[in-house]
């Protein structure tokens, strides 16, 4: 959206509010809020605390499971059961949808937790009533303290992690994920659920129950957590796959701008496919504009040069993963040449180079938003 999550974090910080809820309004809208618009934002959220009557009868009896991605998943599809209207898609339903999952997953997750907590030890789980007026970090530690409640302190701290975790693109694999399945036109609910399961994998947001399992083992093989070299050898065998699970850091996924180029095959092969015996190759067109891979193979969404980013036309959902399209389009954009029909294999490899050759020179989620300069609450009219 343009804007630096420290701004956001530090505003919130220094004005003593919580600021997830803030930056919740600017990832859905692409504006901040006004004191009125954040006032009535957050009641629209604070009334949708409460989960539908008769849905904590069968959850989380019914979703019972070790892993809470999993019960989460489960209890966004029973959620389906409880909308009047589910498979509506229409823009006032969809934010609908969403406004009543920022109020109801806080609670979900918490409750979910503690039927667990309370299944391994034999005691009735004790859910407190919801609290229209709390933010959704006192959501989360009102029903996980229960009676021993919770300063404000660390819901402030809780506060700051909700929002550098939404501050994550919009080009991961979870956001990705939902797009895809949105795409096809399903309801809200299938979507957030596909969601949130490419959420669990362990190369996602599941890193970071492999990070705890992490420190435990560091914390059972390292003596001496004062030295240095006890430590650093610990790391060391880590990274070669001699401790912990054995496997090393996955290098697999590393960020595009590390990637190395690879020598163009097409260098070595040439574009040209041999034609075929049974009949005559169709003739490639040539033209002084396609030779040098200008606007004839352009992409509609894009109507200016490839170096351009800037001007690329906006798209209705303005989000920053919606740039990741131009970027797409702009990387394709090649010779009409490399791109004739009797020239498959060219045209694969081709775009395969050029995107190598671009992508070297980008830094690894590179935004194409304007950057913009973060106002005071109490300034925005």
């Amino acid at each position: 959206r343009g804007y630096h999550v420290a701004d956001l974090i530090r505003a919130a910080q220094q004005e003593d509010r919580f600021g997830y809820e803030e930056v919740s309004y600017l990832l859905l809208t692409g504006n901040l809020p006004t004191p009125a618009q954040l006032d009535d934002f957050k009641r629209r959220i604070g009334s949708r605390h409460q989960l539908p009557e008769g849905y904590l009868r069968i959850f989380p009896r019914t979703t019972f499971s070790p892993s809470i991605m999993n019960v989460l998943q489960r209890a966004t599809l029973l959620l389906y059961a409880f909308d009047n209207n589910p498979d509506d898609t229409s823009p006032v339903h969809e934010v609908d949808v969403a406004l009543s999952l920022l109020g109801r997953w806080p609670r979900v997750a918490s409750v979910a937790h503690q039927a667990y907590a309370a299944a391994k030890t034999g005691a009735v789980p004790v859910v407190p009533p919801a609290r229209e007026d709390f933010s959704m970090a006192e959501t989360i530690l009102d029903v996980l303290r229960g009676d021993e409640g919770f300063s404000h302190d660390e819901a402030m701290m809780l506060d700051v992690m909700l929002m550098l975790h939404a501050e994550h693109g919009g080009g991961n694999n979870s956001t990705f994920t939902c797009r895809v399945l949105s795409s096809s036109g399903t309801d809200a609910y299938s979507a957030y659920a596909a969601a949130l399961g490419s959420l669990k994998g362990p190369r996602h947001g599941g890193a970071n129950a492999k990070a705890g399992e992490m420190v435990d083992d560091a914390a059972e093989h390292i003596a001496d957590w004062s030295s240095d070299d006890q430590v650093a050898d610990y790391l060391t065998k880590v990274l070669e796959g001699k401790a912990f699970d054995g496997k090393g850091p996955d290098l697999r996924h590393r960020p595009r701008g590390l990637h190395q180029e690879r020598p163009p095959r097409a260098d070595r092969e040439g574009l040209r496919q041999r034609p075929s015996p049974r009949r005559r190759a169709r003739p490639t067109r040539r033209s002084s504009s396609s030779s040098s891979g200008s606007s004839a193979w352009r992409p509609r969404s894009c109507a200016t040069s490839a170096a351009s980013p800037s001007r690329c036309a906006p798209t209705s959902t303005s989000t920053p993963a919606s740039c990741t399209t131009c970027w797409a389009s702009r990387v394709t954009s090649l010779p009409r040449s490399s791109r004739s029909r009797a020239c498959p294999a060219g045209r694969r490899t081709a775009w395969r180079s050029s995107m190598a050759r671009r992508a070297s020179s980008v830094p690894a989620y590179n935004s194409y938003m304007t950057e913009r300069p973060y106002v005071p609450l109490a300034d925005r009219r």
